[in-house]
């Protein structure tokens, strides 16, 4: 029953990481990305993985719900995070210089 009952929490702690992976990479993703990949929006990613998130750290593996956000997760990575990352630029947040003109850095005509 030990082997079981240790099978069980890798798999929960596995459950656990790949659910907070994903609400991590959907919070480091631009809002404007969602839709132009024509997915819902980043606050609807981010409360539905989150709530994945908290449900696995609260219930166990057997139960219903964190079976529910693994659905939620698992949809999050094979359909919204490869359309996000297909956009130019991956959708990621970008942290430019006040310079930075939309087709790159201005050099002042040199």
């Amino acid at each position: 029953m030990q082997g079981f009952a240790g099978f069980m929490w890798l798999l929960s702690m596995a459950l656990i990481l790949f659910s907070g992976f994903a609400l991590i990479d959907a919070a480091v993703r631009r809002e404007d990305a969602y839709r132009a990949a024509d997915k819902k929006t980043k606050p609807f990613w981010l409360i539905i993985l989150g709530l994945a998130f908290v449900v696995n750290l609260i219930f166990n593996i057997l139960s219903f719900l964190p079976i529910i956000g693994l659905i939620a997760t698992i949809v999050y990575m094979v359909d919204v995070r490869p359309a996000i990352k297909g956009l130019p630029g991956g959708g990621r947040s970008r942290r430019g210089s006040s310079s930075d003109g939309p087709y790159g850095p201005y050099n002042g005509g040199r």
